[in-house]
Formats: structure tokens, sequence, C-alpha cells
């Protein structure tokens, strides 16, 4: 073989190299795209699964919360698991001599409600409810009762000074909510006490 014909099979072979180089890059490009495109169709399917679930209180003799599940049907059965949350996240504020401490705090609803502890379900400190699941228009009844003072507002007004502090304020939840063959979705509720029905965001 000739200098001409070693030179034009080297120069063949650099450039079958490049052109595959070329190809894998393209190919891996592809992938990725598709990749991406195939997780935003995902995502935008898991929002518009978003279960639409409503809450309200209603008082009386016994104080309830009412869950409802009103869609979508295509979930078919949903699990939920409810959570009390505080006002304002305390878990970061200073400890200041003779106040109380951040476990002390953490022992307190920071609300107008709690669930009742002494139901089946409930954890001890009436924050959490274990799950229960709900078909599309059906509703849980869950039995609250109004939030415990913390331990240091023990001055004579001090359950009085509890109970305006939070007269007219929202019940805030998490709802954790799961189907099978989904991602979990993370609802918000802000209930009011005037028997309104609040409806979830994400």
């Amino acid at each position: 073989m000739s200098i001409a014909d070693t030179s034009i099979a080297a120069t063949a072979a650099a450039l079958s190299s490049v052109a595959a180089w070329g190809a894998w890059k393209a190919s891996r490009e592809a992938n990725v795209t598709a990749s991406s495109v195939a997780q935003i169709e995902r995502d935008r399917w898991h929002k518009e699964l978003t279960p639409q679930l409503r809450i309200k209180l209603e008082t009386g003799a016994r104080h309830t919360l009412y869950v409802r599940f009103d869609a979508p049907a295509a979930l078919g059965d949903l699990t939920v698991e409810l959570a009390i949350r505080d006002d304002i996240d305390r878990s970061g504020f200073p400890h200041l001599a003779g106040g109380p401490t951040p476990e002390q705090r953490a022992e307190v609803i920071w609300g107008p409600y709690r669930f009742n502890p002494r139901v089946e379900d409930v954890d001890e400190l009436g924050r959490a409810v274990s799950a229960f699941t709900l078909q599309p228009g059906d509703r849980q009844r869950l039995v609250v009762e109004p939030s415990m003072r913390p331990s240091w507002y023990d001055d004579a007004n001090g359950e009085q000074r509890w109970r305006d502090e939070y007269r007219t304020e929202t019940i805030r939840l998490w709802a954790l909510c799961t189907a099978s063959g989904h991602k979990p979705w993370r609802l918000s509720f802000g209930v009011p006490q005037d028997g309104s029905w609040a409806v979830g965001g994400t």
C-alpha cells in the first residue's frame, strides 16, 4: 500500500470515527430531550389529577371537620392523611431565659383547634389523624376540639388570652393524598371558622 493509500485510509477512518461520535452525541441528546419531554408530560398529568378536596368546620355540641373528595373520579380510592399546621414555624425561635424551651413550644398546637386525642387513630397531641380512604363524592367526619393553651399562659387571664388569639384564625392543615399508581400530592388548607368550605392548593 502506497503512502497515499495509507493516508486516504487513515483519513477515512478518522472521518468515520468523527461521524460515529457525532451520531452517538446526537442520539444521546435526543434521548435526553425525550426524557425531559416525558417528565414534563408526567408532571403536567400529575398536576391535572390533583385531588379536589374540600374541608369545613361545623361547630355545636361537637366540633367536626368534614373532609370531602370531589374529583377527579379517575383516581379511584384516595388515601388522605391530615395534620394540623401551626400558625407560623417557631422551630427557629431563640430560647430566651425564663421562656419556653423549643421542646415546650413544639408540644403546643398554635392554632384554634386540634384533633380530639381521645378518639381512636389520633396522636397524643391531637396534631395528626391516621390515614383514611375516600371515594369520589365521599366525605369523612373528624372530631376536633379547641386547642390547649400553653402551660406558661398561667395567669388569671391566660385561658382567655389564648382563646382571643385564635378566635377568628383559620385552621391550617396539610393533606397528604395518595392514589394507586401516582406520586403523592401535598395540599395546604386554611379552614375558616365560619362554616364555609375551604379548597386546598398545592
